[in-house]
């Protein structure tokens, strides 16, 4: 138990829910609203870091304006007695790394509806200028219901500000899941949260990771230059066009991917509508009318785009041309009436 049974003098610690690297996760009692709570304090050495604690505030601020069905949403945050903590909805459940681990593998019926609802959340915040940066199954916290919520928004971006040589491990997000653009060190992208969804998707039909090794920078090589594992050789049964889009989602250069987590939600979407019937209904960003936002794995050759052809307009053209073409001769007619070429 937390040597600190009630923080900021309103929330009461009730009970350890689980610890990680960083922190500690507890269910607590909001005596002020009177409901349960999670909070999760971080460790000493980082919540007495000064650096740390700025970039902390200015995430977790950020997190908090963010407010959607499958995000967890963040009430509050404080420092307290020499602990940084921040405050979140309680959500009944475990995570999905939990899940994959009891199950070993999704059939796509089951892995593609959660998948959905964590790229819809993840969507989101991307339309809100964040990036998650750590998205990997054990931030995914699945509900009885089968609702899915994901969370800890920037955290690992607030990390990024202090212990530079944890960058391989922590920074950037968990090596087993982060994109090959952060295995270099470079900062993320939203393509790079789709990588990461990828990387999810993958090890929930396959029961296993793409890459594994046995360091940090091993994994992280592998990111870099690897060609995962097609989707079939160890599926034999999964449809080329699931196939497509994992090889699309996967790609080494961020440009190839889908550009945010709800294009690939909505391509994800229409794949499994025809297949699946318990694909959710999501709100999930409108398509864009502009070339750059792909919403199918399968690119239209030209053939096909010139075979494409909206002949109602074609012949409403035609015709304008026709009443125009037709009008020559009686405007010539009624110009030489009224300038005849001979008086």
């Amino acid at each position: 138990m937390i040597e600190i049974p009630l923080l900021n003098n309103r929330y009461q610690v009730l009970e350890e829910r689980g610890k990680g690297g960083m922190a500690f996760i507890y269910l607590a009692r909001d005596l002020m609203l009177e409901r349960d709570v999670a909070i999760k304090v971080l460790r000493e050495d980082y919540s007495n870091d000064p650096v740390f604690q700025e970039h902390f505030r200015q995430e977790a601020r950020a997190a908090a304006n963010l407010s959607h069905p499958n995000i967890v949403t963040v009430h509050d945050f404080g420092f307290d007695q020499g602990k940084l903590f921040i405050v979140m909805e309680y959500v009944p459940g475990v995570d999905l790394k939990t899940h994959i681990l009891q199950r070993g593998r999704f059939n796509p019926d089951e892995a593609l509806p959660l998948i959905i609802q964590a790229c819809a959340g993840i969507g989101y915040a991307h339309r809100a200028g964040l990036v998650h940066c750590d998205v990997k199954p054990q931030n995914m916290l699945v509900m009885p219901d089968q609702r899915l919520k994901v969370t800890d928004f920037g955290i690992a971006r607030a990390l990024a500000a202090i212990h530079p040589d944890e960058q391989a491990d922590v920074v950037w997000g968990s090596p087993q899941y982060f994109s090959p653009e952060q295995a270099a060190g470079m900062a993320p992208s939203p393509a790079s949260d789709v990588y990461s969804l990828g990387i999810v998707l993958f090890e929930m039909l396959t029961g296993s990771l793409p890459f594994s090794a046995t360091t940090s920078t091993g994994i992280s090589q592998l990111h870099l230059e690897a060609i995962p594992p097609v989707l079939s050789s160890m599926l034999p049964n999964v449809s080329t066009e699931l196939e497509q889009i994992m090889d699309k989602v996967l790609s080494k250069e961020p440009a190839m991917r889908y550009r945010t987590a709800d294009q690939l939600g909505r391509v994800l979407q229409k794949f499994g509508s025809t297949r699946i019937i318990n694909i959710p209904a999501l709100s999930l960003t409108p398509e864009m009318q502009t070339d750059e936002y792909i919403v199918h794995p399968l690119e239209v050759n030209e053939e096909e785009k010139e075979l494409n052809i909206d002949w109602v307009s074609v012949g409403l053209g035609f015709l304008a041309l026709l009443m125009v073409g037709g009008l020559i001769p009686f405007w010539v007619w009624v110009y030489f009436v009224f300038n005849p070429p001979f008086r």
